[in-house]
């Protein structure tokens, strides 16, 4: 036995064969136990791997084979039955006479039902690396969403000034309740009309039970409709009592339309009791609105059940199950356990009064209840632009269904993991939903403290419920009140929200897997999100500092392994349900959930979880084979660029090598036109492959000219007119590339062969010019009277 561990309330009975009974944590086998070792020491040969931190063993039976257990069990054989508050029931058997049953149900008792609620594992554990930072941050953040600030970032220095009351066109935060000295099961912060002050808000806490006012809880962002919760008033036994500041508050509700005529939205009040038990709450002092009284409203009846018969609901189907189930606590056979002969119990009427058991239970009928009452608030709120009013009797356990299950379809954001959290500590933990009394865990109730609460069973105590101000009604705190305020209504709840996902599986972030863990650990008490029954006695008792969060346990789980985890939804799509869910009645039809209902009766019948881990087998192959084809489709992008790079590159080189042949080309005509030219003057020029230029020129130029010019021509056998280009002296003349030679060598050649060339530099000729092409020039040797009379075709000189 372990200690101090995850632990649920028990309750002791005696059973007409022996065996007593244990609520609480177990499994489902059924074992005979023969000897009892109380432990004083470290216990070396048990295996220590499923304690969590800080938990012990605190008593050890060891457990000896035996033969094969015989279908008649003896009558002496003792028996310790443990049902757990999540669908398992285990049975232990001991051998008579070892006293072995009373020590572990001593132990069972005093781990699981500590007497004060820092024994919980929750305190005792000590710090956590799960730090729990202060919820009321985050909601009033939720609140700044709202509101339409959510530019907004809350903090604690913002709580600690009062400087949170921040407000829109229609709707402020108020601090009225900042000390919880108005409604202490209420929040630090409330959203009220803007018209209305806070002395009028403290004024209408006294005609509700327990100072739980009209407040609101979400608000259209387009339309202005709201989705508020309150208790019930206090009209009294003749339905006459009236408070003009509720009225007044009430009809704030009614803001007016957004359209051309201006009107004022429809009201409804939405009562989630029957309408007889609200008529005879009214003797206690309570009861329900008078649409007369209330402008432009409509009362509504839902008649959902109270917190009793939804506990004994929530019973009848655990024994169906482990009775109809594929195994069971006792080790008997089944109705349906082996199939084949045995299959219905030999006969079909056994199968059919199985199912009919089933139905008996009523748990279904329950939730399709909630169902559809949250259902019809959420589409006249989205599709009328209506304002609903939603309370019960006190206003935190069937209210709390229904305007989280009706937000939930209303607003897509707490269909994500972030926004379900955000709604569960909004519309649960904030207004005080009495997690202590209803899971049946230790409360402060009867400590230093003194702070006990009234039960919340639909009925009062013979004072009426006008709560005062920041007062609790004393009463004595014992294990029968605490049985008596049990109530699976959370988890009512959290089916709720399963049957949903199945009716709209592409509309939630999270998964069914999930909400199973979500709830194993609300009951485990291993965090103190969950514990005490309000937010003001969680602050009193320090959970925010001494114990760990689950959020941030389940955000933890999902960082380690990403979007393959189990708690997300594979088949999520945001952009397919991104407006309000409004499920048709023929659709709210619930059904057994399957991975929570079945996991521990018919394991191999709960199929969801195989079929779950199967598809995200698939979707993490299917996400490595697209890591894989990124991979792939980045190398192919990078030889992309790699190959438009050498493309431009062999461009570049294209257009190099063609200026070079084009430059080639020029060169070729300048030297043909230069060679022209210089033949046309009677010199003789040669080119050789290596780019040497050789030129012949005769020895006295002026004769050579004088020749050229008064000779007379000859006619050639084309008809051409020729003349006589022999010379006396010829020079031979030898130029090289630029390269080659330092300096300019053509200059050389120029000055060289120009006859009007100075020896300073000069020119004698100075209206003359050298002929020149590009970069190349050209001395021609000519006397000045043989230049005046020469004719040279200027084409020569022309470049293409």
């Amino acid at each position: 036995m372990a200690a101090p561990g995850p632990r649920r309330s028990v309750s002791v009975r005696s059973l007409s064969d022996g065996c007593e009974s244990l609520e609480g944590a177990g499994s489902w086998d059924a074992l005979e136990w023969t000897k009892n070792e109380p432990v004083t020491r470290p216990v070396s040969h048990v295996n220590l791997e499923f304690l969590l931190e800080a938990e012990r063993v605190v008593e050890e039976v060891v457990k000896i084979q035996s033969a094969p257990r015989q279908t008649d069990k003896s009558s002496s054989r003792r028996l310790l039955q443990i049902i757990g508050k999540d669908m398992r029931i285990i049975v232990f058997g001991f051998r008579p006479q070892t006293k072995q049953r009373r020590v572990i149900f001593d132990a069972l008792s005093r781990c699981t039902n500590p007497a004060r609620i820092w024994d919980l594992y929750a305190f005792t554990c000590g710090p956590s690396k799960f730090s729990n930072p202060n919820p009321k941050v985050r909601l009033l953040n939720e609140y700044f969403r709202l509101l339409g600030k959510g530019f907004h970032r809350a903090s604690m220095s913002m709580i600690e000034d009062g400087s949170f009351a921040l407000s829109n066109d229609l709707w402020r935060i108020s601090d009225t309740n900042s000390n919880y000295t108005m409604c202490q099961s209420y929040p630090f912060a409330l959203i009220v009309p803007k018209n209305i002050s806070d002395e009028e808000v403290i004024q209408a806490s006294t005609f509700r039970a327990r100072c739980r006012i009209p407040v609101i809880s979400w608000c259209h962002p387009g339309t202005g409709g709201v989705l508020a919760r309150s208790s019930q008033p206090l009209v009294g036994l003749m339905m006459n009592m009236r408070s003009n500041a509720d009225e007044k508050l009430v009809a704030e509700l009614c803001t007016q339309l957004v359209d051309e005529k201006g009107s004022r939205r429809k009201l409804y009040i939405a009562d989630a009791r029957p309408r007889k038990n609200a008529l005879a709450n009214g003797a206690m002092g309570g009861g329900s609105e008078s649409s007369s009284n209330y402008f432009q409203s409509e009362i509504v009846f839902f008649g959902i059940d109270n917190i009793h018969a939804m506990r004994e609901s929530f019973a009848r189907l655990r024994d169906y199950l482990d009775t109809h189930g594929a195994a069971s606590s006792d080790g008997m056979s089944s109705f349906l356990r082996h199939g084949g002969w045995t299959w219905g119990g030999g006969n079909l009427s056994s199968m059919s009064a199985s199912v009919s058991t089933l139905g008996d239970s009523g748990w279904l009928i329950h939730v399709q209840s909630v169902l559809a009452g949250s259902a019809w608030i959420a589409a006249h709120v989205a599709l009328e632009s209506a304002s609903v009013l939603v309370h019960c009797s006190d206003g935190w356990d069937r209210t709390s269904q229904l305007v989280s299950l009706a937000n939930l379809m209303l607003d897509p954001y707490y269909r994500t993991f972030t926004g379900f959290q955000a709604l569960v500590e909004k519309d649960w933990l904030a207004f005080g939903h009495p997690f202590s009394d209803r899971v049946g865990m230790p409360s402060i109730s009867g400590t230093s403290f003194e702070l006990t609460r009234q039960s919340s069973t639909g009925s009062f105590s013979s004072s009426p419920m006008r709560q005062s101000s920041g007062s609790f009604t004393p009463q004595a705190s014992n294990s029968s009140h605490a049985q008596n305020n049990y109530s699976p209504i959370f988890l009512q709840w959290v089916d709720c929200v399963s049957q949903l996902l199945r009716i709209y599986p592409f509309a939630f972030e999270f998964s069914s897997t999930f909400l199973v863990d979500f709830l194993d650990c609300v009951l485990s008490c291993r965090f103190g999100n969950f514990l005490c029954n309000s937010e003001k006695e969680r602050q009193q008792c320090g959970v925010y500092e001494a114990c760990g969060c689950l959020w941030a346990y389940l955000a933890y789980l999902r960082s380690s392994e990403g979007s393959p985890h189990a708690h997300y939804n594979l088949f999520y799509d945001p952009l397919k349900h991104n407006e309000p869910l409004l499920p048709p009645a023929a659709a709210l039809a619930p059904t057994l959930w399957p991975q929570f209902h079945l996991r521990w009766a018919c394991l191999s019948e709960s199929q969801a979880g195989e079929l779950d881990a199967e598809c995200r087998n698939m979707a993490i192959k299917f996400s490595e084979m697209r890591k894989a084809k990124e991979a792939a489709e980045m190398k192919a992008k990078e030889y992309s660029v790699a190959m438009e790079t050498l493309n431009a590159e062999l461009r570049n080189e294209k257009q190099v090598s063609s200026s070079a042949m084009n430059l080639a080309k020029r060169a070729s005509k300048e030297s043909a036109a230069i060679k022209r030219a210089m033949q046309s003057l009677g010199c003789r020029v040669d080119f050789t492959s290596s780019g040497i230029c050789t030129v012949d020129v005769e020895s006295n130029p002026k004769e050579t000219s004088q020749k050229l010019m008064h000779s007379p021509p000859r006619r050639e056998s084309d008809g051409t007119l020729g003349r006589d280009d022999k010379s006396d002296l010829s020079l031979s003349i030898t130029a090289v590339a630029d390269d080659v030679v330092s300096g300019n060598p053509l200059g050389r050649v120029c000055e060289t062969l120009c006859p009007l060339y100075t020896r300073d530099g000069g020119c004698r000729w100075p209206d003359a010019a050298c002929a020149q092409l590009g970069s190349q020039h050209v001395g021609l040797t000519a006397d000045f009277d043989a230049f005046d009379r020469l004719s040279i075709n200027e084409e020569y000189f022309q470049s293409e």
